[in-house]
């Protein structure tokens, strides 16, 4: 009688089959848009965006007070002629409080303009952050997305430091993990592995940039995000659905360091050039 190999007995599939950071990250975002929209009253949810949002101007103005003539400026020639007197009067408000918030290069990521964008937001966070997440652990995938998100803050200001409209949503930290995921999401499958759910295939190292170079599928993806976020930047393309336009500059930034920072926070190897 033939007798069979005992397989290793396959465990229950989890309804959210993502690690427990990436669902309590989509979490948060759900449950504080949940917050703002039927909780808070308008005033605090203004104040809220006062005290978390990223606003490029108040940054400007604390190292150039000179400025505040400028960005009042800036804000009445941008943007719909209809809002034109709104946006003047915040570019004021902000002129005037003389306030400095560092904690806003991270809290920003917080909030989002809408239940479009933050549902769009998780669900590239779902995609991206859940394969960093399951490699690198739990304290490695926040240090990249907190990263990202800094740096892409960080270069939204440097690129439009005149402007008093307020930087919101998870972008630029959602960039970071895609960038660390396409460091080795894209490899080819190990030969002789993957024929099997009970064959685990060895470690795959992360791609170096030359390899990465030689990967037509991770150069396709590269090129396309790259290339849309150009799109973006170049004719202030707004997402579906919304009225305020994408910030091309801080997806950039986030996605610069997520490429540069995995590699170096990578728990399973030594860091290759």
């Amino acid at each position: 009688m033939d007798a069979s190999p005992e397989f290793p007995r396959q465990s229950r599939v989890p309804v959210f089959n993502m690690p427990a950071v990436v669902t309590l990250s989509i979490g948060l975002l759900l449950a504080i848009q949940a917050v703002r929209e039927f909780l808070l009253p308008d005033t605090w949810d203004i104040r809220l965006v006062l005290d978390l949002a990223l606003v490029p101007a108040r940054w400007t103005l604390w190292f150039d007070p000179g400025q505040a003539a400028e960005v009042v400026r800036a804000a009445g020639d941008s943007g719909d002629p209809g809002l034109q007197a709104a946006r003047e009067a915040f570019a004021r408000y902000i002129v005037g409080e003389h306030a400095f918030q560092p904690w806003t290069f991270a809290t920003y990521a917080l909030l989002h303009g809408s239940w479009m964008h933050v549902i769009f937001n998780s669900v590239w966070l779902a995609a991206f952050g859940s394969p960093v997440a399951r490699r690198c652990g739990p304290w490695r995938y926040g240090l990249i997305a907190l990263a990202g998100t800094a740096a892409g803050g960080l270069l939204h200001v440097l690129v439009d430091p005149l402007s008093a409209g307020p930087l919101v949503g998870a972008s630029a930290g959602i960039s970071a993990l895609m960038a660390a995921a396409a460091r080795f999401v894209f490899q080819p499958p190990a030969s002789g592995y993957g024929g099997q759910p009970w064959q685990l295939p060895p470690h795959r190292p992360v791609e170096t940039i030359p390899e990465l170079l030689r990967n037509r599928t991770a150069v396709s993806f590269l090129a396309i995000w790259l290339v849309t976020n150009l799109l973006f930047g170049l004719v202030s393309v707004p997402l579906v659905g919304e009225s305020a336009s994408i910030a091309w500059d801080a997806h950039l930034g986030g996605f610069i360091v997520g490429f540069l920072l995995f590699p170096l926070l990578d728990l399973r190897e030594t860091p290759r050039a």
